[in-house]
């Protein structure tokens, strides 16, 4: 069973920082391309960020842009988010995931997530 557990979410004010952290087991990690997804108060899921297999490639959504930054340790099956400049439009439940093939950014072909952890941006 594929089993995602985030960690790292908080309450920080605008302009504050946090790192986000993907604990993963049961999958091919280190082959595996993987996303972070969000999820904001009274709205539906969105795709934010993913990182391809090896590390060297990331995309992000235009809202975060310049500001995330996605990074993995295959060695430990552990993948992070870095948030910097964080806004309050960046307050949502963020899990990471994993979708059905790369480069996917539809959220319903994401077959698996994780339980979420929350950020909170607020002055």
């Amino acid at each position: 069973e594929v089993r995602l557990v985030e960690s790292g979410g908080d309450m920080v004010q605008p302009g504050g920082s946090l790192r986000l952290s993907c604990a993963a087991s049961g999958l091919s990690f280190s082959i595996t391309d993987m996303s972070w997804v969000r999820q904001a108060p009274g709205k539906g899921p969105e795709w934010v960020s993913t990182i391809n297999f090896g590390g060297d490639r990331a995309f992000y959504a235009d809202s975060v842009r310049g500001r995330f930054t996605i990074s993995r340790d295959n060695a430990k099956n552990t993948l992070f988010l870095q948030m910097d400049s964080l806004i309050s439009e960046d307050t949502a439940l963020y899990y990471c995931a994993v979708a059905r093939w790369p480069t996917e950014r539809r959220v319903r072909y994401y077959d698996y997530w994780g339980q979420g952890t929350q950020v909170t941006v607020s002055s």
